[in-house]
């Protein structure tokens, strides 16, 4: 599905971030997107994935060959991660369901790097063979590599170690803590001497892995841990005399500024801080590996939710909507932690003004928590209105949470481009992903086997 509408713009034939969300909204009420029938959507600004994933690669340039990948966790839909490989990104996978996406998308399996703490056996034989690069989670791991690996893969394989630099301030969200799941313990006894050694046994193991954190992370922090990675791969090249280590993979996890439109920190601050701790990263001594994910989608999506109803209870005004835990799960969880922007806009899809109430924004889903935001001061809302979550690209709509059995909601990539009047602008909108059917609902829940636990008499 493609449809176009117009909204207003500047005379320079652009629009500011928040404008161009506005005739986003009008435009999908317009059309029928958002609505009674439809009463929650995902969107994702083309045009704005495009913009990021090229800062990413500006703030990237003076290093040349680096493999910067998407992990497809942040949006595993086929469409977008297509969109991603066409703007020249590879993807970081990390279980078979997003390998099956990331080849369906397109992306060559060279430029594929499987990262899991838990692969199976089945899991890694697939990867090897399709020659995906594999970041091993432990010592473990290497010795079941070392039952499964063809000397003729094309794989790329390397160890992924946990510098022990610390967590920031979302615990669930620090993958180098000293109890961290993630990867060989840099700093556990022996565990050093246990690397090298592994690599000196396994002359095709050339890669290091590490990757500190996400949101909640401050840069000196993931920065610290990539130059303990660097160490690293200095000591094992020096101790085996031989350049074994030729490539780092540096994760991902630049943090997203949740509280307004602005985007910081930038990925040119993210270098500057890696140069800072390990000068010689970007050195070409060695090839880079990234895996951004939510920094590329957050500000470039937002999730529509029509409001179904208002009430008052002990003197707190609550609106009703369709957006909440299924959707929303990590702000419904853990509020203090993903707080969001709420816009609220009129039944036309039209931001709405007038004074401000405060107002909680709940969501359908059938337990007392499912609350998006707490007495948010807006427009007073009304049944039919629209609430707007916004910086929601990344972690939101693409993967829902099927309490309640609700369905998934329908996604759509949308484009502002300047239209033919002066001010006018056309807001064109394509599916990404259908909304869940009752249909597909049914037979997710074992329609066909309803039978199965029924004992019948003959």
């Amino acid at each position: 599905m493609t449809q176009t509408t117009s909204a207003p713009h500047h005379e320079d034939g652009t629009a500011p971030p928040a404008a161009r969300f506005d005739a986003v909204v009008e435009a999908a009420v317009r059309q029928g997107l958002l609505g009674e029938g439809c009463p929650v959507a995902g969107f994702i600004d083309t045009e704005g994935v495009r913009a990021s994933v090229g800062t990413l690669h500006d703030a990237f340039a003076a290093t040349p060959g680096v493999l910067h990948t998407f992990a497809a966790k942040a949006c595993s839909l086929i469409p977008v991660l297509r969109l991603l490989a066409d703007c020249g990104m590879g993807c970081e996978v990390a279980s078979p369901g997003e390998l099956r996406l990331a080849l369906e998308a397109g992306f060559p399996a060279s430029r594929i790097v499987l990262d899991s703490p838990a692969k199976t056996r089945e899991e890694i034989r697939l990867a090897l063979a399709l020659g995906v690069a594999v970041n091993a989670d432990s010592l473990d791991e290497l010795r079941r590599v070392d039952a499964l690996r063809n000397p003729g893969t094309a794989s790329v394989l390397g160890l992924r170690v946990n510098p022990q630099v610390g967590g920031g301030a979302i615990g669930a969200m620090s993958t180098a803590t000293d109890t961290s799941k993630f990867g060989v313990a840099l700093r556990d006894a022996g565990a050093r001497e246990a690397i090298v050694t592994a690599f000196r046994e396994r002359p095709w193991l050339t890669r290091l892995h590490a990757h500190v954190g996400s949101q909640g992370c401050p840069l000196e922090l993931i920065a610290a841990g990539v130059a303990q990675t660097y160490e690293l791969a200095e000591e094992i090249n020096a101790t085996l005399g031989v350049r074994q280590v030729t490539s780092l993979d540096i994760g991902g996890g630049l943090p997203v500024n949740f509280a307004d439109e602005t985007v910081h920190p930038t990925y040119a601050d993210h270098v500057a801080a890696l140069t800072a701790a390990a000068p010689g990263l970007f050195s070409g001594r060695y090839a880079l590996v990234t895996e951004f994910g939510r920094s590329l989608l957050a500000k470039n999506g937002f999730i529509g939710a029509r409001v179904e109803y208002t009430k008052d209870a002990g003197g707190r005004r609550i609106a009703l909507t369709h957006a909440g835990a299924q959707t929303a799960t990590r702000t419904v969880l853990m509020p203090d932690a993903w707080p969001l922007r709420i816009g609220a806009f009129g039944p036309d899809g039209t931001p709405k003004g007038g004074p401000v109430l405060a107002q909680d924004i709940a969501g359908p889903c059938c337990f007392a928590g499912d609350v998006v935001a707490y007495g948010r001061e807006l427009p007073e809302l009304a049944q039919d209105d629209v609430v707007v979550l916004y910086d929601t690209g990344a972690y939101y709509f693409s993967t829902p949470w099927a309490y309640n059995s609700l369905p998934r909601p329908a996604v759509y990539g949308f484009r502002v481009a300047a239209g033919a009047g002066r001010d006018r602008t056309a807001v064109t909108f394509a599916t990404v992903r259908d909304a869940q059917s009752m249909d597909a609902i049914a037979a997710e829940s074992g329609l066909a086997h309803a039978d199965a636990l029924v004992e019948r008499s003959d």
